[in-house]
């Protein structure tokens, strides 16, 4: 019995150290996510999730891949209380060679627990500009120190140079990667994401659990891509998209209007409007701009109904070319519509509202030809005698009951003067 316990003993150490030495060989993961374009709800609410699934599964880091030329500030700090409330290190990662982290980029970047760059890349000019108004000298200079404040906290929380930060802000400077290593902007320089993980391997960072020590080398990547609504969003949010369904949904509202119970454009009009106008709550909007479209749109419908000799068609094409031109009011080339965008849509707008609608308008109040609608006008010859009371007249080879205030010998010509039922009124030709 004794010889029994002791092998019974054996094999459950055994078993013990055998399970444990599994586990400490298991390999990790590392999620990685991309966000490449403008800081916006959309992709604050993609890193938001992402960290907070990373911290649900408790995987040992999370890498974002960044390019973004900046965006909005209250997205922009969403994702900034998203790193520095995550229990799992969060690295950023400015890659590929040609991204840059410029603007708010530059407060993702130094939030970081570990922040690199790759080689051909570049970070800075932070400071703040007004999105949909236009800032005076008190309320620049007021966003300006709150900026500055911000991003020094950021980096002196981080133990990176916040003197280079402030001036990021104040003097809008960038660095490429050499430079910001070598300011202590940024920990290290990697060439992809393998030699990330085995640079960062052993690295000790401070996060709200703590001190941890990075176990990188061995681990399994597993990208987390946006979701399908994400996307959606992302990709609607871009001025240019959002222009095309403002454009899209007077279009499709115009066309119900015009012609009721079509449905499907009414229906497409709408939704596409809702859109845009959901995108203009994240762009810098001056709605100026949009008044001098809507303006354009109501030119082009009355020169279809009013001899103008063209004059409400240019006037049109001018106020909605200005309108465009002014529909998104920002200092960056990413928050403002495309020229070859632009010239097209006027165009396309004025030859629709002018040709076509013209042609549809001609045809509304052209007479009717068929049907009992079209005899009004009709000449015609008596086939009785006809009074008050009745008679007969040949119309188009058909015969038709008639009746007239005056009386008309049989043969002669009549006109149609109305139809009531299936009886027309006629008077001598």
């Amino acid at each position: 019995m004794l010889r029994k316990k002791v092998f019974f003993y054996i094999f459950i150490i055994a078993l013990s150290i055998s399970s444990v030495a599994f586990s400490e060989t298991q390999k990790k993961d590392v999620m990685v996510i991309t966000v490449n374009g403008v800081i916006n709800p959309s992709s604050a609410e993609y890193i938001g999730k992402s960290i907070k699934k990373a911290n649900g599964k408790r995987l040992e880091a999370v890498i974002i891949e960044l390019d973004t030329p900046g965006g909005l500030d209250t997205s922009m700090r969403d994702i900034v209380k998203g790193i520095i409330g995550s229990e799992v290190p969060v690295i950023v990662f400015v890659s590929p060679s040609g991204a840059r982290a410029a603007s708010a980029g530059v407060f993702i970047t130094l939030a970081a627990h570990v922040a690199a760059m790759a080689p051909g890349t570049n970070i800075g000019a932070a400071h703040p500009v007004g999105v949909g108004e236009k800032m005076d000298k008190t309320m620049a200079e007021k966003a300006t120190n709150d900026a500055a404040a911000y991003i020094r906290s950021l980096a002196e929380r981080t133990g990176r140079n916040a003197r280079w930060a402030e001036d990021a802000v104040r003097k809008s400077i960038s660095a490429t990667e050499n430079e910001a290593l070598k300011e202590k902007i940024i920990d290290l320089i990697s060439t992809d994401i393998n030699s990330l993980l085995t640079s960062i391997d052993g690295r000790k960072v401070k996060t709200v659990m703590g001190d941890k020590t990075l176990k990188t080398a061995n681990v399994n990547v597993v990208r987390e891509e946006m979701s399908l609504r994400q996307k959606i969003l992302n990709f609607i949010t871009d001025p240019n998209v959002a222009y095309m369904l403002m454009i899209l949904g007077f279009y499709g509202l115009f066309f119900e209007l015009t012609n009721p119970g079509a449905i499907f454009p009414g229906v497409l009009g709408g939704i596409c409007l809702i859109l845009a106008f959901y995108a203009f709550q994240t762009l810098p909007v001056n709605y100026a701009g949009l008044l001098l479209i809507i303006l354009a749109i109501i030119l082009f419908i009355l020169e279809v109904k009013i001899v103008s000799h063209g004059v409400l068609t240019i006037g049109g094409v001018i106020s909605m070319l200005l309108g465009s031109l002014m529909l998104f009011e920002s200092p960056g080339p990413f928050m403002k519509l495309s020229l070859a965008l632009i010239l097209p849509a006027v165009i396309m707008t004025a030859l629709f509202f002018t040709v076509i609608l013209r042609l549809a308008y001609k045809a509304y109040k052209r007479t009717p030809v068929t049907g009992a609608e079209g005899l009004a006008g009709l000449e015609g010859i008596a086939n009785t005698d006809i009074t008050k009371d009745g008679g007969m007249v040949l119309l188009q080879g058909e015969i038709w009951s008639a009746y007239s205030d005056e009386i008309i010998s049989k043969g002669e010509k009549i006109i149609v003067e109305s139809v009531s039922g299936l009886k027309v009124k006629v008077k001598k030709s």
